[in-house]
Order: structure tokens, then sequence, then C-alpha cells
């Protein structure tokens, strides 16, 4: 998985390349950790290149949307494959994230 960030204005640009899974589900959340503070209140995912999320993958998308929630701001996933939205969609994620 390779997570690449950056902020333009008052929004954060995030692009997730590969796989989201146990064996990098920690690293992951480990990137996007600064963006559970501060002034990263909007924050957009591209999708475009996200092959697979497990469910520790969920759990980071969640715990950054709660987070981004709690700041009054917006996060929006968008370009999600249609497999991995499917699995947003069965356990009820696409109700709590906005997907695109």
């Amino acid at each position: 998985m390779i997570v690449t960030i950056n902020k333009q204005d008052e929004k954060t640009f995030v692009v997730l390349d590969g796989r989201v899974d146990s064996s990098n589900a920690d690293q992951f959340q480990k990137d996007v950790a600064p963006l559970m503070e501060g002034d990263n209140t909007d924050i957009d995912i591209d999708c475009t290149n996200m092959t697979y999320t497990s469910s520790q993958g969920l759990r980071v998308f969640l715990l950054l949307q709660k987070s981004v929630s709690s700041r009054n701001g917006k996060m929006v996933m968008r370009n999600m494959d249609p497999r991995v939205k499917e699995v947003f969609d069965i356990t009820g994620f696409s109700n709590i994230i906005t997907i695109v």
C-alpha cells in the first residue's frame, strides 16, 4: 500500500495505491494519523488504485471518519472499485462514509 498525502488550501488529498490488509493496516494508520488532528478537517481520498480492504483497513477508515466528523469536517472517498465498494456496502460503512 502506498499512501500519498497532499494539502491544498483547506483540503487534504489522499491517494491510495494497493491493498489495505492485515500486513499493512498498522502502517496505514500511522500514515494517516496526522490527519486525525489539527486542521485537516476536509479530506478527499482517491481510491482509484485501492484494490482491496480488510476489516483492519475498514477500522482505520472509521477512525479517520470519526476524527473528521468530531472537528466538523467532511471526508469523501471517490473512484472506488465496485468490489471494494461492495465491502463498504455490506458492512454498512457506506452509510457512515461519503462515497462518490
